[in-house]
């Protein structure tokens, strides 16, 4: 009998609801209230993607780490060179 382990929400690819992944990317020091993360999908393209199940959304976890860490740029130490 082969069995499989059980499911866990540490998975790299587990789905979050729109709180969990405000909660998650929090912890990655980028703060973003529920209802922000709604606005980015459904009115602009940049937000993180997300996964729709009978039309709730779902943040694949590696995903919205991955969208976290394009967000985040170098230290900068002064206003960039005009153009």
């Amino acid at each position: 009998m082969v069995t499989e382990p059980p499911f866990s929400a540490v998975d790299e690819g587990a789905l979050l609801t729109r709180a969990e992944a405000s909660a998650f990317l929090a912890q990655r020091g980028i703060r973003l209230k529920p209802a922000t993360l709604a606005r980015l999908w459904s009115t602009r393209s940049d937000g993180p993607p997300c996964r729709h199940i009978r039309s709730k959304p779902y943040y694949p976890r590696n995903l919205l780490e991955a969208w976290a860490a394009a967000q985040i740029s170098g230290l900068r130490t002064g206003a960039p060179a005009a153009a």
